[in-house]
């Protein structure tokens, strides 16, 4: 069985300071990719025994930044999508091995009043671009912080959330998109109806106490894949972010 996690850590050297590594020990991850590390090259020293790493920085400091450890080395290693107006803020991440590609992303947020909704929704498509290119070679694993809540399931409050950054009609339709260009939602897959489990919660009001929760962090697979889906986690007893961990496990 291969395991992976992802996690967006919201700040490693902050989350090195809250258990980090007794939970990336105790997950015993084959891959364990990261999205929001807010650091640059020289900034942690990651004592990782037995595993590969590979970091994408953003230019600018603290800011974003993507990382990928696995313990069997790739055969080739990338950073990036290939567009040049999309690869300065270290947000992607493509590993990849005999089998299929490993990739780690975090996607733009669109913010707040939606000022990055245009960019978001041409990084959306140059994003699932992307994919498509690299499942017509062999299949795809990707995962990170994707910063959109696809259905009304997948947040606490839809009503109210309506039209806010990361449930935008117009991103949740650019997700239903990148699904149907051949795409699997490891989470659904498993778990179609599951209300209530969620992977960030807002620091603010007290939400995580509450699950005032929306579901923006996924493992998704290219769909000739679904036959080796072992199990899928949210791991929202893990804290040290504001985001939780999720999880995905496949068969041999």
């Amino acid at each position: 069985m291969t395991k992976l996690i992802s996690w967006n850590v919201n700040g490693l050297r902050a989350c090195v300071g809250k258990n980090f590594l007794d939970f990336f020990h105790e997950a015993d991850a084959d891959v364990f990719c990261l999205q929001e590390t807010k650091l640059q090259a020289g900034q942690i020293d990651l004592e990782l025994p037995g595993y590969h790493q590979y970091w994408n920085y953003a230019e600018k400091k603290g800011y974003s930044g993507t990382a990928l450890f696995t313990k069997k080395e790739p055969l080739s290693v990338t950073y990036g999508i290939g567009v040049e107006t999309h690869d300065h803020e270290g947000r992607v991440i493509t590993a990849e091995f005999p089998a299929y590609y490993v990739i780690t992303c975090y996607t733009p947020n669109s913010q707040n009043e939606l000022a990055r909704l245009d960019y978001r929704m041409e990084w959306e498509d140059a994003w699932r671009a992307y994919l498509k290119q690299l499942d017509a070679e062999k299949p795809v694993i990707f995962c990170g912080d994707f910063n959109v809540a696809h259905q009304e399931i997948d947040l606490k409050n839809p009503k109210t959330n309506r039209n806010n950054a990361g449930f935008t009609d117009q991103e949740r339709e650019k997700f239903t998109e990148l699904l149907a260009a051949g795409f699997t939602d490891t989470w659904r897959y498993f778990y179609p109806d599951q209300a209530g489990v969620y992977s960030w919660w807002s620091y603010r009001f007290k939400a995580r106490e509450k699950n005032a929760g929306w579901r923006i962090d996924y493992f998704c697979v290219s769909d000739c894949l679904k036959d080796r889906l072992e199990s899928a986690k949210i791991h929202t007893e893990v804290l040290g972010s504001d985001h939780c961990p999720v999880e995905l496990c496949l068969k041999e």
